[in-house]
């Protein structure tokens, strides 16, 4: 196929990097080159075919491809990190001399799960000053089960986010799906909502401890898609946060180079630090330049590439989110 001396073809190992393109349904392949045969030879105007999803290739393995997919630029900028299996990679092409991106054909069974599966939201809440705080007496018991009631009553709140607390930390989670256009599955990415969940997990702790938290937050590809948000084994002994993949490793691996960036006077301590992609797919007014705020890089095991967070105080972020009215 795409024998046309106007096709550009590329191998799996050829992709140009960090650039746009278009991934289609293998399906479609067929019916696409027929509109630009006719194109080519009849003059025809080319009938577009088929639906895409806009990705772009950060790295390129032995056996798999590393892509950012935007699976909504409609509203807001959001992307996550995705890997392409070589096996599900059926054939690049494009068309310069066209304008036509580079097209990625792959299995369709591949690319209708990544739309239908589930992935998630994760946040890693931690006090401070806590060690300092047992020197002193200053946290009884009895103010810990103050502490955890309040959790219990703030989670009562937010039924589709779970709540895992231990030592001076809280795990936060929710699983939210992109959609396909030929399901029921919708778009339903709520990113906002860990901003103001961090506030006030930050409020109860200064209540009850006089403690102040930051908040890791980050969004992407989980490997547990179709599974809960927990498992709890029958005996209730077996606690699984059911997370693995992307945005689970990032966590650590971004409170890790923050911890770092801050005892070398990289940055300052913040009350937020907020992987890049999750930090842009957040509705910010208009008049917000959130590329200019404040960021470090940091390298993350589960990607090649590096990647960056950027850090901020909550009232910064809560002030300059879109009231939910101004969407309308």
């Amino acid at each position: 196929m795409f024998e046309h001396e106007k096709f550009d073809t590329y191998t799996f190992e050829e992709v140009t990097l960090n650039c746009d393109l278009y991934v289609m349904d293998e399906r479609y392949i067929e019916e696409y080159e027929r509109s630009f045969l006719k194109f080519f030879f009849d003059g025809e105007d080319f009938e577009p075919v088929g639906y895409v999803s806009i990705m772009a290739a950060r790295s390129i393995n032995d056996n798999s491809m590393e892509l950012s997919w935007c699976v909504n630029y409609t509203d807001r900028f959001h992307q996550i990190a995705i890997t392409l299996p070589k096996d599900q990679f059926v054939a690049c092409v494009g068309c310069w001399q066209c304008d036509e991106k580079p097209h990625i054909f792959v299995r369709g069974s591949w690319l209708e799960h990544i739309h239908l599966r589930s992935h998630s939201i994760f946040a890693l809440i931690d006090a401070i000053g806590v060690k300092v705080a047992l020197e002193n007496g200053s946290i009884t018991r009895d103010k810990l089960v103050e502490l955890r009631t309040a959790i219990d009553e703030l989670s009562k709140k937010y039924s589709g986010i779970s709540f895992i607390s231990f030592a001076d930390s809280i795990l936060l989670k929710s699983n939210w799906t992109v959609g396909h256009f030929e399901s029921t599955v919708s778009y339903n990415y709520n990113p906002e909502i860990f901003i103001f969940i961090a506030w006030e997990i930050n409020k109860i702790y200064e209540d009850i401890l006089g403690l102040n938290t930051y908040s890791v937050i980050t969004q992407g590809n989980n490997e547990y898609y179709d599974d809960a948000l927990l498992h709890i084994s029958e005996t209730n002994n077996h606690i699984c946060l059911n997370s693995l993949g992307i945005p689970f490793a990032q966590l650590m691996d971004i409170e890790k180079s923050a911890r770092i960036a801050i005892r070398k006077s990289t940055h300052i301590p913040s009350e937020l630090y907020l992987d890049e992609t999750y930090y842009h797919s957040l509705k910010f007014k208009y008049e917000f330049e959130k590329n200019n705020g404040p960021s470090n890089t940091y390298l993350t095991k589960m990607m090649r590439t590096p990647s960056k967070y950027f850090y901020s105080t909550i009232d910064n972020i809560l002030s300059n989110l879109k009231s939910p009215e101004s969407d309308a």
